[in-house]
């Protein structure tokens, strides 16, 4: 009979320690960035080099806005595309680059859960609307080059009011809609090996499994990527089937506006790529600061590239009239 208290004691002691236990777990304030341990020696420089890429890409986003606000003559639909695309860069810089300078100096790398979970949904949705207005932008040249006449009538104020609010406010409302399964979870995990939060390793600290969410948002990506996609495939066939009847000149002119948006869909692609996979399958095999600088690339790379890219088409040359894509074949 003592022995049977004894051991019953001990069996409810040990659920009430696990019972604790897990609640103390799931009522964690903060997850721990290991991947900031790489650049612990070098942590100031890196800091520096962090701050100098921030400070550029807001110089020459901001820059590229100025001059097309100031200039009416710049102010085509392509222009004012190419000012969303600015404005939408610095959101997705301010949103990572900031917060990996905090955690950088901070002695325990560790970021707040909350403060995770709105940098999920920031980066995300920064993501996701990089590929719509790349895919309106697409759209853009597809009416400007196969319907120059009809450009100003197609592409109308309300037109262009339009698409902008559907390239800003689908990301926001479908992604929402599917990160609101990740928010309903309790967290037990408290490591996430990136300088950032994504939502897949959030899933990972869960107390449960959550494969759903996995699947879920392998579909995400049909709903994020699939139609605008196809606006891409289908303005460039366009495109391409035009400038086939085109004299040498006047393709010049059509791949000259192009260019610019070819190059921006390619770098932001193999970016979002990069990021996709680091996240879906195991890259332990790759050096670890190979892993950080792809992981970086997407939120980097294409907001320091894209203003230099369309201030070099959209700037004045001394003696030559604004560059006008939409009239060139009249």
């Amino acid at each position: 009979m003592e022995r049977r208290t004894i051991t019953q004691v001990t069996l409810d002691s040990t659920r009430v320690s696990s019972e604790f236990g897990r609640m103390d777990n799931t009522t964690a304030l903060t997850f721990t960035m290991t991947a900031y341990a790489v650049m612990e020696n070098y942590k100031h420089c890196m800091f520096v080099v962090f701050l100098l890429l921030y400070l550029i890409t807001i110089i020459l986003n901001v820059l590229l806005i100025t001059v097309i606000h100031q200039n009416r003559e710049l102010q085509q639909p392509m222009n004012v595309f190419t000012c969303v695309l600015s404005i939408n860069e610095m959101y997705g810089s301010t949103a990572l680059l900031p917060t990996i300078m905090a955690v950088l100096l901070a002695k325990t790398h560790e970021i707040t859960v909350k403060w995770c979970m709105a940098q999920i949904y920031f980066l995300h949705t920064y993501a996701s609307a990089e590929f719509c207005i790349l895919a309106v932008m697409g759209y853009d040249r597809y009416v400007a080059i196969c319907y120059p006449l009809h450009y100003h009538s197609i592409m109308s104020n309300s037109k262009v009011g339009k698409l902008i609010a559907l390239a800003v406010f689908y990301p926001l409302v479908v992604f929402g809609s599917f990160y609101s399964l990740t928010l309903q979870l309790s967290f037990c995990g408290k490591v996430i090996p990136k300088l950032y939060c994504v939502n897949m390793e959030l899933v990972k600290n869960s107390c449960s499994a959550a494969s759903y969410i996995s699947i879920v948002g392998l579909a995400l990506i049909l709903f994020l990527v699939l139609p605008q996609l196809l606006m891409i495939v289908f303005s460039y066939v366009q495109i391409s089937r035009v400038c086939m009847r085109l004299s040498r000149e006047s393709q010049h002119n059509a791949l000259k506006t192009c260019i610019p948006h070819l190059l921006s869909l390619t770098n932001y692609t193999i970016a979002s790529l990069f990021e996709i996979i680091q996240t879906r399958f195991n890259m332990s095999h790759v050096a670890v600061e190979a892993r950080i600088f792809l992981s970086l690339y997407f939120a980097i790379l294409p907001p320091i590239a894209n203003p230099v890219l369309y201030g070099l088409v959209t700037r004045k040359a001394p003696g030559e009239p604004e560059l006008r894509p939409q009239t060139f074949l009249l």
